[in-house]
């Protein structure tokens, strides 16, 4: 087996729990430890959090224990206590309330701790002394020699000492995961808004009545459901089924619980392209040779007679290309026991490019130390790989450095991005042939490679390989200077031809990616691709519309002028509006993306907010990462899906992460969220109810509802745009708060004022009074619940009223034992006519105009959801919805920085990609086939968005 010994230069094993984090010093070889309290940290950082330590320490009854100061029950000193409530009602909530948190927050660390726990314990072999010793991952030092055979996992950062093959790559992990910050969905970042507001008015309660308490803790115990109901909708996310990978049986899973409710208000999806709306899954297709083009007639070059008699008659460019593609790779060749040759790649391009040499006789056969065997027609060929110039996102190349072990001969084999080998062609070569065969292909939606070469004198390599060692060994600025170092080698190069590699689409990719933007979200597709070859792969999956529904932009330039000329055409064309909607996008590659993002960021910003469709090609991960972050200051709520370590960043900076377990590892999917969740007085109510009402009457109804269904799946599949809804906060914001506020504190007064006027001359004690309010509290509470219910289930039932059965068991219970301070006080009300009188007014009086009110909103002002919600009750057909419009934002006035005018003189922006007109409005796609949807376009100047300044 092949093995590979290797020193560790610095020990990260993984131990991730979230209360002690572990801080490393990348530029020392000795860990750095640092203990923090990071679950309190984070859940302090949020104005609730703050906010619960000033209200507690002034919490007061209320606006209840105000008035019975001046009820007939009694007459107290207005100033005489701070607070009346029994310290336990204050503190009790408040303890459960922290510790539903903290064990939430404990439960997602668990799930973390034992997934970290198996990497940590897995197995390795570390060579002390001469001695092979098997450890855990854990117990690895810094200094340690470790032993990995073929297809061990890596435990740790390691640098290669030594090998049975001659491939010691670093790992892209470093470079292309960033810190991954602490994540707020829209109804917690909408509830700080909300406390923030609640606690103004306890302030002024407080100064105004002296009383502001039992606010607080009401607003506590949602959150206390709150939290309950995330991590439950979490694991239907890792129930469901569907979601489950057929080919590899991988299921979904929620690594973070806090943020499943974004999952309905994601405005933006940004997708990686390979591995993630492909399958990543490379194949040889054709290619273009010395000028001459194989495999455009059968679709496959493997199959061309031209190209095979070629390699029959020795043709030397031929060899040649053959040659770079089986030896320019990092691939290592192994057998198996049938004793078939297998090849491990980090790169699909590469294991497609070595698997076509080999079907063309260019064999890779053995990579032993620093010596690589082909075979070719029968004879055996010997490399010496002298220096491997490894692949960057900013090279975009990669060349080796070998010698002939035969001829003694020293060449630079190279491939790369057509923009990385091209340029740098000696000065004699013709290279129109290749460019026009790159575009080809690009527009046939397949990846294309440049293959280069030339001979170097060995003087010329001796005086580089010091140099490139040098740069290779120094600790600032290693990686500039080794690009630096590798383009004085590799120029003069003569350009051998194109490979054409063939990623095809996943199933059903266009059919969802259709239905999403039908529901209002809005696709970027970020890629390291060439830009026709994205441009291809988003017409083939749906991502942007074809003549003459659609029009693509360009955004070019390789200069701050030609950038931004080209953004001041694209954003005048945005802006103009016609009669015929359009579905308009704009592609722009990666160079005038960062002259952009640099010099022309709120210009790129409004045409970002302008545009529903973007094409990024040739992209870096920070790049990737600026992109979210740049529609996150716009308040869009993103959503980042992508499969490689190159994905990492982006979906760590965006609001929702989502990872994918595919062929190029587990990186994206273990960095995702989810981977394919006071005037004196005295209180009204006892202690004992008022814990039992916020910790346990109000909890188990809302934790039910978590099965309730606004509409069924069916309905929501066939109107998806009915999710424009969840977008922008039109479920949640603070009208809709207002509007249950008020609602509560109109029940509040009616079960109140009920019951003081039905019992105030009775000569009732005030236990007695409290329990006729609180009965009245829990009875409007149930018909709330049960008239909000759309969809009734036996579990619905059973929370509803089951759980107003239960609030008079408990406190019967209570009524029997004499030291509860209740005692035969329920089974006396339960005996009075009065008592059930009263809480059929209580519920008469609180529920009346509700229900009037909703019946006007469902007959004279009813939403769709409704209309589809009366629909699905009584069976019937949907003949008309009308429109659906996004929620509109101001934009600020001085978001656009280019004055953009056109002179008379100017002929019309024409883009000859999709569209021969300027004119052009965006639309939200083809409606449902009765056109109960027709989304107007987002492009009149009176629609924008709200950009915070960058």
């Amino acid at each position: 087996m092949p093995s590979s010994l290797i020193e560790i230069v610095q020990y990260k094993t993984v131990k991730r729990w979230s209360t002690l984090p572990l801080l490393f010093n990348r530029n020392k070889k000795t860990p750095r430890l640092m203990v923090e309290p990071a679950n309190e940290k984070s859940q302090h950082k949020r104005p609730s959090e703050l906010l619960v330590y000033c209200t507690t320490a002034m919490s007061v009854n209320g606006f209840l224990g105000a008035v019975k100061h001046c009820s007939p029950f009694g007459k107290q000193c207005l100033w005489s206590l701070i607070t009346p409530v029994n310290p336990a009602s204050t503190w009790g909530p408040l303890i459960f309330i922290f510790a539903v948190s903290a064990t939430k927050e404990a439960w997602d660390d668990y799930n973390r701790y034992l997934s970290d726990k198996k990497a940590n314990e897995k197995e390795v072999w570390v060579v002390k002394q001469g001695i092979k010793k098997l450890i855990q991952s854990q117990d690895i030092r810094v200094g340690n020699i470790v032993w990995l055979r073929e297809n061990d996992e890596v435990p740790c950062d390691l640098v290669l000492i030594g090998t049975s093959d001659p491939q010691g790559n670093e790992t892209k992990l470093g470079m292309t995961r960033g810190i991954p910050e602490p994540k707020l969905t829209a109804v917690d970042a909408m509830i700080d808004k909300l406390t923030g507001a609640i606690f103004v008015f306890q302030i002024v309660v407080v100064i105004v009545l002296g009383t502001a308490g039992n606010v607080w803790k009401d607003t506590e115990a949602r959150k206390v459901s709150l939290d309950l109901v995330k991590s439950l909708y979490a694991k239907f996310i890792d129930w469901d089924y569907e979601m489950i990978d057929p080919e590899t049986d991988t299921p979904s899973h929620a690594t973070n619980t806090a943020i499943s409710e974004d999952l309905a208000q994601v405005e933006y999806i940004l997708t990686d392209k390979t591995g993630t709306l492909t399958e990543n899954r490379m194949i040889f297709r054709r290619c273009c040779i010395g000028g001459i083009f194989y495999g455009n007639e059968t679709g496959d070059a493997l199959k061309d007679v031209g190209l095979l008699n070629a390699i029959t008659s020795g043709s030397p460019d031929v060899i040649r290309f053959l040659t770079v593609m089986a030896v320019c790779n990092t691939v290592i060749p192994a057998k198996s026991k049938a004793g078939a040759i297998l090849y491990k790649a980090q790169s699909q391009d590469e294991e497609a490019l070595v698997h076509a040499a080999a079907q063309l006789h260019m064999v890779l056969v053995n990579k032993n130390a620093s010596i690589l065997e082909i075979k070719f027609n029968g004879s055996v060929l010997q490399y010496e790989i002298l220096e491997t110039l490894e692949f960057t996102s900013d090279r975009k190349r990669m060349s080796v450095v070998v010698k002939d072990c035969h001829s003694g001969n020293i060449s630079l084999l190279s491939k790369g991005a057509d923009e990385a080998i091209l340029p740098y062609a000696h000065a004699g070569q013709q290279t129109r042939t290749f460019v026009e065969a790159v575009e080809q292909y690009s527009q046939l939606g397949l990846r294309t490679l440049c293959l280069a070469w030339r001979e170097v004198e060995e003087d010329e390599y001796q005086e580089w390989s010091l140099m490139f060692k040098e740069a290779s060994s120094t600790l600032i600025d290693r990686e500039w200077r080794i690009a630096e170092v590798c383009q004085r080698l590799e120029h003069d190069l003569k350009v051998l031809g194109v490979t054409a590699i063939e990623d095809r689409l996943q199933d059903g990719v266009p059919e969802t990616i259709e239905t999403l933007r039908k529901a209002g979200i809005n696709f970027w597709m970020l890629t390291g691709d060439k830009q026709n070859t994205a441009i291809q792969i988003a017409l083939s999956c749906n991502f942007i519309s074809p003549e003459p529904k659609g029009q693509l932009l360009s955004i070019d330039g390789k200069t701050e002028d030609e950038v931004c000329r080209s953004l001041e055409r694209v954003l005048l064309t945005m802006r103009i509006t016609t009669s015929e909607p359009k579905d308009v996008a704009f592609v722009v590659d990666g160079w005038a993306l960062e002259i952009a993002l640099k010099h022309y960021r709120k210009a790129f910003t409004e045409l970002a907010i302008l545009s529903r469709t973007a094409i990024c090609c040739r992209v870096t991960p920070s790049q990737k990462a600026q992109l979210v972050e740049l529609l996150k200051s716009c308040d869009y709520r993103t959503l980042a899906i992508g499969d490689g370590g190159n994905d990492v960043r982006m979906i760590q900076k965006a609001d929702i992460g989502v990872g994918i377990s595919g062929r190029e590892g587990l990186q994206a999917a273990r960095a995702a969220d989810y981977s394919i969740g006071s005037l004196s007085g005295t209180s009204l109510f006892n202690s004992v109810s008022l814990m039992a009402y916020n910790v346990f009457y109000t909890s188990i109804p809302v934790l039910v509802s978590t099965i309730d269904k606004d509409l069924s799946e069916g309905t929501v599949m066939q109107h998806p745009q009915i999710l424009f809804y969840c977008q922008a906060g039109r479920l949640l914001n603070p009208s809709t708060f207002a509007g249950w506020f008020g609602r509560s504190l109109f029940h509040a007064i009616v079960a109140f004022v009920i019951s003081i006027h039905v019992y105030a001359y009775e000569k009732s004690e005030m236990e007695e009074v409290s329990m006729v309010a609180l009965s009245g509290c829990i009875w409007l509470q149930a018909f709330v619940v049960a008239l909000e219910t759309n969809s009734f289930t036996v579990f619905q039932h059973l929370a509803i009223w089951g759980n107003l059965v239960a609030f008079y068991i408990i406190n019967w219970i209570f009524s029997a034992i004499p030291s509860s301070g209740m005692y035969t006080i329920m089974f006396r009300l339960c005996s009075q006519p009065s008592y059930w009188i009263t809480m059929f007014l209580i519920v008469a009086a609180g529920m009346g105009p509700i229900v009037a009110l909703k019946y006007f909103r469902y007959t004279y002002r009813a939403s769709k959801i409704n209309i589809l919600q009366q629909a699905e009750r009584m069976g019937g057909p949907i003949l008309s919805l009308g429109t659906i419009e996004p929620q509109p934002r101001a934009i600020e006035k001085d978001v656009a920085p280019l004055s953009i005018t056109q002179p008379r003189s100017r002929s019309p922006v024409y883009e000859p990609l999709l569209s021969d007109s300027p004119n052009t409005r965006r639309s939200f796609g083809s409606g449902t086939p009765f056109d109960f949807f027709q989304s107007p376009s987002r492009l009149s100047s009176i629609y924008s968005r709200n950009c915070k300044d960058n």
